[in-house]
């Protein structure tokens, strides 16, 4: 591990929209499509992970992974590579980066320790170790994940739980820790390792939960990865209160079992959040617009049956939902930026809805019997 000091209504918003992959492939073969994208891989049935299909697709993640046990984002790994295409990765592996961010590394390592499990090929056993190795070695001392490692200049350096990187991390050496998941050839050496990884990451997540006022009440998508204070990433992506990625982390904390009264505390705290940040009262609609690339738009419209609605990011200090284009200025009207923007990120949706509706009830009755936030409201 390294040594690196710790550090409305009427206005708004935009379901969330499926990400845009890019794919950094060399020449593919033109023997035909894998059956099995990489987007669906670790859905399949367990049988699945024995067959011809899943192995070669096992041997491509062999082919993407770093020296360092890490991958790179943003590629489909289950097509279909010719030798040349092979040798091609094999010799330019080393320069790849290594990421957590969109579902990479922990992915990878999931994957291939199904299809140990279904074949014993060690392997794909190894490989997962290795991975394992990497995200143990990229958690900070205070316990927080960046999102590149080896670090990179900028935000990518930054504690993320945007697109929840960190958390989907944590929920990985978890299942290491306990030996699941077909994590069963994890040594006890490792498994100590992951679990105290995850207490580190459970003590980063309480001490980062942003305060106003006195009170506790969610999380940025990425804090400061010195002093956890709130940070921005890209232009359009300032410091705030985060109404989608603090779902994932109040999720996260909802399993731990016997948990402390700090971590009582904290769901308590970001669940009474979220239901006073709710919006009522609108919808988005995606309306037809031939004067605007791609020929639609998004639109707010005024809806006294819809249901709640949250912002992906709120104002520090005040609630207001905020909006951002490229250009960096907040607004807080989502038709105020610029249509590239406006139909390209997911800047509302309803993304508390089922928390509150199911996921705290029932951890409010095993865990806070006697204390329900949402009681009066």
């Amino acid at each position: 591990m390294r040594t690196r000091v710790p550090a409305v209504r009427g206005m708004l918003t935009v379901m969330a929209l499926c990400v845009v992959w890019t794919t950094q492939l060399p020449a593919q073969a033109a023997s035909g499509p894998a059956r099995v994208t990489w987007s669906n891989v670790l859905s399949q049935a367990p049988a699945w992970y024995g067959t011809d299909e899943a192995v070669r697709i096992a041997d491509n993640v062999l082919l993407y992974q770093h020296p360092n046990g890490g991958w790179d984002k943003n590629i489909d790994m289950a097509a279909v590579l010719d030798e040349a295409a092979r040798a091609d990765l094999v010799a330019r592996r080393s320069q790849w980066q290594t990421t957590i961010d969109n579902g990479a590394t922990y992915e990878q390592v999931r994957y291939l320790a199904r299809v140990y499990e279904a074949t014993g090929h060690e392997r794909f056993r190894d490989a997962a170790l290795r991975g394992v190795e990497l995200l143990l070695e990229a958690q900070y001392d205070n316990g927080g994940w960046p999102q590149y490692y080896p670090l990179r200049d900028g935000y990518w350096s930054r504690i993320t739980f945007n697109d929840n990187a960190m958390i989907n991390v944590m929920r990985l050496l978890r299942d290491v820790s306990r030996g699941e998941a077909s994590f069963g050839f994890a040594s006890e050496e490792m498994r100590a390792r992951a679990a105290a990884a995850v207490q580190k990451g459970i003590d980063v997540i309480l001490r980062a939960q942003i305060v106003v006022d006195g009170v506790l009440t969610a999380w940025c998508a990425q804090h400061d990865e010195f002093d956890l204070s709130p940070a921005a990433a890209r232009a359009y992506e300032h410091p705030s209160l985060s109404g989608s990625e603090s779902v994932g982390i109040i999720r996260f904390l909802m399993e731990i079992e016997n948990p402390s009264p700090e971590v009582v505390r904290a769901i308590q705290s970001a669940v009474a959040w979220f239901d006073s940040v709710r919006i009522p009262g609108i919808r988005v609609e995606v309306v037809r617009n031939d004067s605007l690339p791609g020929g639609t738009d998004r639109v707010v419209v005024e809806d006294p049956n819809a249901p709640p609605m949250w912002a992906r990011f709120y104002e520090i200090g005040t609630n207001r939902p905020i909006f951002s284009g490229r250009d960096s200025i907040i607004r807080y009207s989502l038709a105020e930026i610029e249509h590239e923007r406006r139909v390209g990120y997911s800047w509302l949706g309803h993304y508390a809805a089922d928390l509150l509706a199911r996921d705290y009830p029932a951890w409010q009755a095993r865990w806070a019997p006697g204390d329900n936030v949402l009681a009066e409201r």
